[in-house]
């Protein structure tokens, strides 16, 4: 091991870089709780509004998306066990299969906001103003919600995409997967994100 190693080593806090991002990813579960709340709320208050909006929404669509991200948080988690086995190819196929279903993900999320923008079903457009104020509040929500969750999902594909790069050059191995592992944590919190968000939109009609 040379000098440079021993000095990255002698000042590598795994524990601590773990503990941070669970505490990050706390604060991120608090932020999507209040927003399922304020949801609750106001589909109390327009219980058929928010039924015949949930109706808009592509079940299958948002099926596949569910699927991909189960699987992709399956993927990550077998690389961050693979890395520790010294399966340097096999991590990298597995990150590689969790990137190809987050970007999956993300190409169904874009056709589908498309297709309620062309009819008009987007906040402040006059199509969803002249439907009434229980069907603005259901599309306000889940453009805010789920393009929320989309952004956590671009920082995500960014993330892997890093840890795949110094996989494949070394940087991640055996002795540091603490980078990988904290990858998979995160990951892990936007997949059960959607968990919640995808029968909250899409199931209850």
């Amino acid at each position: 091991m040379d000098s440079n190693a021993a000095i990255l080593n002698i000042h590598r806090d795994d524990e601590g870089s773990k503990m941070g991002m669970w505490l990050f990813i706390f604060t991120e579960l608090l932020l999507f709780a209040g927003l399922f709340i304020v949801y609750g709320i106001y589909r109390y208050l327009n219980p058929e509004a928010f039924t015949l909006a949930a109706e808009q929404l592509s079940v299958t669509i948002g099926t596949i998306n569910t699927i991909a991200l189960l699987i992709s948080s399956a993927t990550i988690a077998m690389a961050s066990s693979s890395i520790r086995l010294k399966n340097k190819k096999l991590t990298l196929f597995l990150l590689l299969v969790t990137l190809v279903m987050a970007i999956l993900f993300m190409v169904n999320k874009y056709f589908e906001w498309m297709g309620k923008i062309h009819h008009g079903l987007f906040p402040s457009s006059t199509t969803l103003h002249d439907l009434g104020s229980g069907d603005t509040l259901f599309f306000g929500l889940y453009f805010f919600m789920t393009g929320l969750h989309a952004l956590h999902i671009v920082i995500g594909i960014v993330l892997i995409a890093i840890v795949f790069l110094r996989v494949k050059n070394n940087s991640i191995t055996d002795n540091n997967p603490v980078l990988l592992d904290n990858s998979g944590l995160y990951w892990h919190m936007v997949d059960v994100i959607w968990i919640f968000l995808f029968p909250l939109f899409y199931l209850i009609t």
